[in-house]
């Protein structure tokens, strides 16, 4: 039996509701980097040892990431369980709440030590949805979109992604250009409460949105919703999740380029302004937006595994001209190296992961093994900010060694894509089958 139809118009509708989705989220958890590295080390952290207020500050940006995989665990299975748009309402409303409630903190001046307290536990909110936002919404429109055409419907989530940075990093520049008392007073909070508007608009399109065909198919079939859908995914799928685990670690450049080369550009030892390294930020995401759906369109034409390379293996190779371009501090040079970078040769991989790594999960179990693979290969980036923080030395001047760090952050990835199957010209009701499987066999001659 073929899966129906998707109802006119629901395809893009689907893309819609992911990518303002993925672009609040995104928002809200880059807003919160730009401040770990310009703001919090200043407001919550202590100002007497400037090195490790910054590190303990680049710190809470990780532990979201820590967070993530364990609401994986959560909204995966409810998200298999009772559907895709539940899981999508539901971390739409957790960010938002969690993000508006950062700008509303007291400080360390006026509360001392539960201050950075308070903010670990926004970020572990800000991080649980994190971890069932992706994963919903890339099986939504996976599961909307015509078969030819997956690649290109599901890169509209990281369009999104991209398209959150971008409005993260065009907010934070005025922001950051206050003089010091207004910005570490009140113009910090403001990005914050800005997120709020963003989760309404997103929150109405979401509510109106139809369960996907797949997955209502999934349950009316004889065997029904998995009931233990981590059960099914250990036990069919596990080699699949470790592929997509390793093939996450890829974000490492991202959060590399975006919190890691920002502080370092912005040190003593490089000088340039942070509205000038915020303005690499902004264009490399603008760029972005324009190749994520270039590329997923590729991928639908020649296939997954060779796009996903190109943007891994590059991303490798380029990180090393990127901070080096830093390292001299000629702003021109990282200006251009950085939209080339991020913008063109990272979204080759970035933009085609949600179909790559959905297509290899049955409708069954995609969104727990989506949101568990990448959760956890996530956690890994998260905390690669962290790592190359002390990997440059005391002095945070290492550039070297940084790109170094991430570059071998890229090896898993390329090795993943190398071992998997080619998926771009499967049926959407065959993905995830497993040939040896009699069950499956009888499905493949029903299709």
């Amino acid at each position: 039996m073929s899966v129906p139809a998707a109802p006119p118009g629901q395809p893009r509708k689907a893309a819609t509701a992911a990518w303002i989705g993925s672009a609040l989220e995104y928002y809200d958890f880059f807003i919160y980097g730009s401040a770990a590295a310009l703001i919090f080390p200043t407001v919550f952290f202590d100002e007497s040892d400037p090195a490790t207020a910054t590190l303990l500050s680049l710190a809470t940006f990780g532990v979201a990431y820590a967070a993530r995989p364990i609401g994986a665990l959560f909204l995966g299975h409810f998200g298999d369980r009772l559907g895709r748009k539940k899981i999508m309402v539901f971390t739409l409303i957790l960010m938002g709440l969690s993000t508006f409630l950062i700008g509303c903190l007291p400080t360390r001046d006026q509360v001392g030590t539960l201050a950075p307290v308070l903010l670990v536990l926004c970020r572990v909110l800000q991080g649980i949805s994190a971890a069932g936002e992706q994963a919903s919404a890339n099986s939504m429109t996976l599961e909307h979109a015509p078969e030819d055409r997956r690649g290109f419907f599901t890169s509209f989530t990281l369009s999104g992604t991209q398209g959150g940075q971008l409005l993260a990093t065009l907010v934070f520049i005025p922001i950051a250009a206050l003089p010091e008392d207004q910005l570490l007073s009140w113009g910090w909070r403001v990005p914050f409460w800005m997120s709020i508007a963003v989760a309404v608009a997103g929150y109405v399109i979401r509510r109106t949105l139809n369960e996907t065909p797949a997955f209502t198919r999934q349950q009316t079939a004889s065997e029904g919703v998995a009931k233990l859908p981590l059960a099914v995914l250990m036990r069919e799928h596990w080699a699949d999740v470790l592929r997509v685990i390793a093939g996450a670690m890829v974000a490492s450049v991202s959060t590399i380029f975006t919190v890691w080369a920002l502080a370092y550009g912005t040190s003593e030892s490089v000088g340039l302004s942070r509205s000038s390294m915020l303005w690499v930020g902004a264009l490399a995401n603008l760029v972005a937006l324009a190749a994520i759906p270039l590329w997923a369109t590729l991928s639908d034409r020649v296939g997954r595994r060779p796009v996903f390379l190109i943007g891994a293996a590059g991303s490798a190779v380029m990180m090393f001209v990127y901070l080096w371009a830093v390292s001299t501090g000629a702003y021109p040079l990282v200006l251009v190296l950085g939209i080339v970078t991020f913008g063109v040769v990272y979204s080759a991989a970035n933009g085609i992961w949600p179909s790559f790594y959905g297509e290899m999960f049955s409708t069954k179990v995609r969104l727990s093994g989506m949101a568990i693979g990448t959760q956890i290969g996530f956690a890994v980036a998260g905390f690669a900010v962290t790592f190359a923080a002390q990997i440059a030395g005391p002095d945070g001047d290492d550039w070297f060694a940084v790109a170094l760090f991430t570059a071998a952050l890229c090896v898993p990835p390329v090795l993943a894509a190398l071992t998997a199957r080619e998926t771009h010209k499967v049926p959407t009701e065959l993905l995830g089958v497993r040939a040896t499987d009699p069950a499956n066999d009888r499905e493949r001659v029903a299709a």
